[in-house]
């Protein structure tokens, strides 16, 4: 019997693995937010699965079903909850001029899908705008993806379940696998939640309320019990996800992938999709590499295993900001109690 080769990460471990895929960030740590912008002209259908309770997204619509266009040129990922999503309009705006859209009689329209995360009260009360989205735009590239507290990741915050108060840096995260016959699924993430992280492999508390000393984490279990009425998570939180894939799939086998993705991230973030997040999955593919009838299944594997590592990459890369500390940080008892 022939060895079975095992599913394994990329080349570079990123969403970018995928062919034809490219990331760029406009990055403020100074105003603590910042946006990511995915761009995927040879997309050829894509979706999104919107689960929590408070989402701030764009164009999702567009995506549907039982719509005309279901695929899209580029997937804005931002800071500055629904004040944010004016990133959009700089990305559509840029790509634009360079020919890419749907071509229409007044020239070309480029579908540009969004969603926002909160993280207002991290910083300034800033958000990007229109000229961050074509920032963020003109430097993506299909390389290597910076990761941790860059682009949308830059304010996010993780383990929010006593308040923000106690909570730890969340940000961004990419990984990818490589299946049979080429298959490719990359994943990036942007942790902001409610929850705890959780590494599914092994059921460490990578990131948990933070305790009353340097170190002490709370487990979600811990947290529930102990969290007083005015303690309830405010409608200010959100995990974005961008999925993208090389397979030849019709628009239904995506909308799975968006849903294998949320199975990621309720392995990975405990809770997930509260009524405090707005959750939310984009996945895409650019139909490069045939498929046969039995790849979905493991299509949809490779997506919730890659989406589980770029969540937790996205806190474990994380840097402390605006007197946040990273799980690093806290572990290590360098960082401050808010």
């Amino acid at each position: 019997m022939s060895e079975i080769e095992p599913l394994a990460p990329g080349r570079r471990d990123a969403i970018t693995d995928v062919r034809g895929v490219r990331v760029g960030h406009w990055t403020s740590r100074r105003k603590a937010t910042g946006c990511t912008v995915i761009l995927c002209e040879d997309c050829t259908a894509a979706a999104a699965d919107v689960r929590g309770g408070a989402p701030a997204t764009h164009e999702t619509e567009a995506l549907a079903g039982q719509n005309a266009i279901r695929r899209c040129h580029a997937v804005v990922l931002t800071g500055g909850s629904a004040f944010g999503l004016a990133t959009t309009a700089g990305v559509a705006r840029w790509q634009a001029e360079r020919g890419v859209g749907v071509e229409t009689q007044g020239g070309p329209v480029p579908i540009v899908v969004g969603a926002g995360i909160y993280d207002l009260h991290t910083g300034p009360n800033a958000h990007p705008g229109a000229e961050e989205g074509e920032r963020a735009a003109a430097r993506a590239t299909g390389g290597a993806v910076a990761q941790g507290s860059v682009g949308a990741g830059t304010g996010a915050t993780v383990a929010k379940l006593l308040g923000v108060e106690q909570g730890l840096k969340g940000g961004m995260g990419t990984a990818s696998l490589v299946g049979p016959r080429g298959l490719v699924v990359g994943a990036l993430a942007v942790t902001n939640s409610v929850g705890a992280i959780v590494e599914p492999a092994t059921g460490e508390l990578v990131a948990g309320p933070r305790g009353e000393t340097p170190g002490e984490m709370r487990t979600p279990e811990q947290a529930v019990v102990e969290r007083q009425p005015e303690e309830e998570p405010a409608r200010e939180n959100t995990t974005i996800v961008c999925v993208a894939t090389n397979a030849d799939i019709e628009h239904i086998g995506v909308q799975r992938l968006a849903v294998h993705g949320h199975d990621g991230l309720a392995r990975s973030i405990v809770p997930a999709h509260t009524l405090g997040d707005g959750d939310t999955v984009f996945a895409l593919t650019t139909g490069e590499v045939a498929t046969e009838p039995h790849d979905l299944t493991t299509l949809g594997l490779m997506t919730m295993l890659t989406v589980e590592r770029a969540v937790v990459r996205s806190v474990r890369l994380a840097e402390g900001l605006k007197g946040v500390p990273s799980a690093g940080e806290w572990r290590e008892g360098s960082g401050k109690r808010g």
